[in-house]
This record gives structure tokens, sequence and C-alpha cells, in this order.
């Protein structure tokens, strides 16, 4: 339960300080006194979006803090998941907002997610505000309201898991199956251009070796001529280099007998002698090796020209881009024959996940069929204790479409006269009705969730006199098990409460301010009265309003 609730720079409270009491606590208050500014920081530490225009006028941040106690909760594992600070006794939850938009929780002092921090909060609290009247002829919120009376919580959750996977999976199946159209009809043209390619024999390297060989067959005769005429410089038996250098050579020799000195110049002639005889004999194989052929001069010609010619129809500007992208050509070829495989897999696996998820939806919705009759029957009983003595609620499912929310639209009809046709809330039901609807909805979930804490913002709209009494009585009955906070403008209702807080608002020059008063019996007395008389209390407002806070004691 909430124990306390401190706020600090919120719209028109500058601090404020309340503790909360279990069972029933109202608050009243003037119109505009900034009742719900109570309810939206309440929302704030609850996980709500903020805004900045919440921050006091001349304030830099505004913070919100609110004390619960947890003993009747088992939450240690959400708190261990989270790696939070754990007490039974007490959780201290904290927001603080900055005039730059910036927004910051906590929980026990530990920095949370926003997403965390509204994760635990509903799990301990629920608030109503008039607009949740708007959403009750909404087949979302219907669903909601019958799915937490059954504690269809864990069957849903392993619903939508399964039933997003299953949509996951069949959204890769529609890509892979575009895909493959788009493939298949341009498999021919890749398979034309794969196989020319291929056809080709492309080598690495080739191109340049064949360039150079190129060269070598269009000079052919200029390069035989020259290297006949180097052979003859170095070879000439009559007057060749290596001939005159043999010369030299045997007259060194003839000297070294009587001359030591040109020893070392013989053995360098030496050297010379056989280097030149090997240059020589390279030569002539490089002679040899060339040869005027027309023949291949052609072969060598029509190939440069293929490769060209495949390079420019590609527009590619290497052999080496024309290999990557005939190796490319093949991967994807072979993509495209492993993906039939890869299709009938994915369609056997989206098949499978559609029967796991439809076997669920299917448990699911079972669920919400052994529950509609119950809970129309619950809320038609509290509705005829809240003075609609006709009333009839009933719950119809009908299927649909598999979606996130399973097979089923759920649609609450009603009728407050007997014997007349049930129609959708929405379209039938009084703003007195629904505020009755609503408050017997949320008495009902109370007890399903097991929610400890149960907020009210003037669920009383549209109720006056013995309806209001009516209404006051059943919160009071939800209060015996669980704290209930209440905004009211009915003396019925505030008479109820355990606890009683007046909101006011103070003015001076310079700015207004929201003051929070919890009252003694006395000051209950005048306020109770002042709701029923207006602003001149008299003597029978006091009297009637004793009666009512005499009755509620008693009970």
């Amino acid at each position: 339960m909430l124990r306390r609730l401190y706020i600090e720079n919120y719209a028109l409270i500058e601090r404020l300080s309340l503790d909360f009491d279990k069972g029933l606590t109202v608050i009243t208050g003037e119109t505009g006194t900034g009742k719900s500014i109570l309810l939206g920081a309440l929302s704030l530490i609850l996980g709500q979006r903020a805004e900045t225009r919440i921050i006091k006028e001349g304030e830099t941040r505004c913070l919100v803090e609110a004390d619960f106690d947890l003993s009747a909760y088992n939450m240690k594992d959400f708190f261990q998941r989270n790696d939070l600070e754990y007490g039974p006794t007490g959780c201290l939850l904290r927001r603080e907002l900055y005039n730059n938009g910036k927004s910051r929780a906590f929980v026990n002092d530990s920095p949370v997610s926003q997403t965390i921090l509204k994760e635990l909060t509903m799990q301990l609290t629920d608030i109503h505000s008039q607009h949740q009247n708007l959403l009750i002829g909404k087949d979302r919120f219907q669903l909601d309201i019958l799915d937490a009376v059954a504690g269809n919580q864990l069957l849903r959750t392993e619903y939508q898991s399964s039933y997003q996977h299953f949509r996951t999976i069949q959204t890769e199946l529609r890509q892979l199956t575009d895909s493959m159209k788009n493939a298949r009809e341009e498999e021919d043209f890749l398979r034309f251009q794969y196989d020319q390619l291929k056809a080709a024999n492309l080598i690495e390297g080739e191109q340049e070796a064949l360039e150079a060989e190129w060269q070598v067959l269009t000079h052919a005769e200029e390069i035989k001529t020259g290297l006949g005429k180097l052979f003859s410089w170095l070879d000439d038996e009559e007057n060749g280099i290596i001939t005159n250098l043999h010369q030299a050579l045997i007259q060194a020799e003839g000297l070294k007998k009587h001359f030591s000195k040109i020893e070392e110049h013989e053995t360098r002639l030496r050297s010379n002698y056989i280097d030149l005889k090997d240059l020589s004999s390279e030569i002539g194989i490089l002679l040899n090796d060339v040869e005027i052929n027309p023949a291949r001069m052609e072969q060598v010609n029509d190939r440069i020209n293929l490769l060209y010619s495949l390079q420019q129809k590609h527009r590619v500007s290497s052999l080496s881009e024309l290999i990557s992208l005939r190796d490319e050509l093949s991967e994807r070829l072979s993509g495209i024959a492993l993906s039939d495989e890869t299709l009938n897999d994915l369609q056997k696996e989206v098949k499978e996940a559609e029967q796991i998820t439809l076997e669920k939806a299917t448990r699911l919705s079972r669920s919400r069929q052994d529950f509609q009759a119950v809970l129309g029957e619950r809320l038609t009983n509290l509705l005829k204790q809240l003075g609609i003595p006709k009333a009839q609620l009933d719950i119809t499912i009908s299927g649909k479409t598999m979606d996130s929310d399973g097979i089923d639209t759920v649609r609450f009809l009603f009728s407050a006269n007997k014997n007349a046709r049930l129609q959708p809330i929405d379209e039938i039901a009084s703003g007195g009705e629904i505020s009755r609807i609503m408050l017997c909805i949320k008495s009902v979930i109370a007890d399903s969730m097991k929610l400890s804490t149960l907020i009210f913002d003037e669920i009383d709209t549209g109720i006056s006199g013995e309806i209001a009494h009516r209404m006051g009585e059943i919160m009071q009955d939800i209060a015996a098990n669980r704290q209930v906070i209440c905004i009211t403008h009915l003396p019925q209702i505030a008479a109820k409460g355990r606890q009683h807080l007046k909101v006011s608002k103070t003015e001076n020059k310079e700015y207004s301010q929201t003051v929070v008063t919890l009252l003694n019996y006395e000051e209950r007395l005048t306020e109770i009265a002042r709701m029923l008389s207006g602003a001149n209390v008299t003597e029978a407002a006091i009297l009637n309003a004793r009666n009512l806070l005499t009755e509620s004691i008693k009970k």
C-alpha cells in the first residue's frame, strides 16, 4: 500500500508530504483547488510521461517520492532480476523532472529506467481517471478486463510471445518469396553471363602475360636481328669479344710465370671470360626462342580482344574484376538453387509456428469463455446494488482473424431496462451508468489482480443521492481488503472515508499554492456540510453531515 507521498515544486505545490492510511481515503475540495494535481504527481511516480510545464514556475526541477509497503506482495524475484535492493516493508520510489526536459527515476535510491519503474508500479496500484470512461467502449479495453478477471496474464504473455515469433518468420518467408521471385526473373540472364565468363576460362595474370607476348610477336623480326648481332659481337670466331678476351687470358697466363703481379689481373680476366661465355649462351637461347609466328600472333590477338571485349561488356577495368564477377555470379546462382530448400524449410517452420500459436490462442479463448458468464453475472449483481435493479450486462465473444490479442473479439453489452435489447455500453449507457459500470469493473479487477491500492479520480461523475450512498458502500467493501484513495465531490462518499484529506488553494499577490490538510472529525463535519449545502453551511447541513458520518462510523 501507499504509505507516504512527497511532492516538491509540482504545479501549484511547493512542498507537500502526505501520509496515507489503509482502508478508504477520500480527497475533497472545491473545483480548481488542485485535487487532480495530486493524481498527476502520483502518475509521475508511476512511470507516466511528464512535461516540463508541470514544474512550478521559477523552479528548475520537480520531485515526487512515494513510499510503498510491499509486505503483501511477493516481489523479491522482480527486485533481484533488476538488481535492486529489496526490503518487503518499504520501497521508496522517486522521480525527478528538470526544466531542460531530462527525467530520472529511482527505486530504493538505485537509478532505473522508466520502463522498469512502470513495470513495478503496475503491480502495486491502479489509477482510474475520468478519461478511462471513454475507453469502456473499446474492444481492447473490454478484452483486457476479461483477461484480468480470468487470470490470463501468463496465458496471454505466452501467446503473444508465440504470435510475435510466428509473425517474424512469416515476414522472413514473405521477404524470401519476393526475393526468389525477383531472382528467378533474372536467373536466365545471370546464367548466360556466368556461362560466358566460365567458357572464357579466365586465369589470373593471363592478360599481362599475353600483352607481353604480343609485344614480342609483333616485333619478332626486329628482335631476332638485334639478338643475332649481339650474339655475333660477343662470340664471333674471328673478331668477337669472347675470342679476343680468350687471347688476352692466354697472354696473361704466359706472363704469370715470370711476372707475379699479373696474377690478380689474370683471375679477373678468367672471371669475365666465364661470365661472357654464360651471357653469350643465354643470348643464343633467346635468339632461338624468338620466332616469327603469324599463327600464334593471331591467337594472342584474338585472346586479348576477347578479354577486352568482356571487360567492356561488364563495365570493369581488369581481368581480376572479371574473375570476381564470375565468382559472384556463381554464388548467386548457387543461392537461387539453395533457396528452394530454404523456402521449403521456412514454409514448414511458419506452418508449425502458426499451429503452435493457434493452439495457444485456442487455450486463451477457452479461458475467456469460461469466465465470460462469471464476469457478466458479477458485474450485473454489483450494478443492481448501485441502483440499476433491471441491469443486464452480458459479455459476448466472437471469433476473428488471429492477431496480437488472440482470436477473440470481446464485447460488453448492456441494458438498464428489463426486456430491452442489449447494446454496446458506449452506445446506450448514460454518464452516470458508465461511472457505476466502471466502479464495478474496478472492484472485480482489484479482487482478481490482488492490487493493494486503487485510486479513483471522480468516478462518481453523474451520480447523486441514494446511488452515491451505495457507491460509497461498495468502495468501503473494496477498501476492507486493500487501500482505496478516492477524489470525490459527493458528501455521501466523502463520509465513508476512514481518512479525509481536503485540498484548498491559497493566493497572494505573487502566487497561488495548493494545500492539503488531514481533517479531524469536526473539520470533516464542516467539509461534508459544505459539500451538502454549498458555501453557506446551514444547521440542517451540519445535522445531515453528522448523520452521514455517524452511519459511516457504525459500519
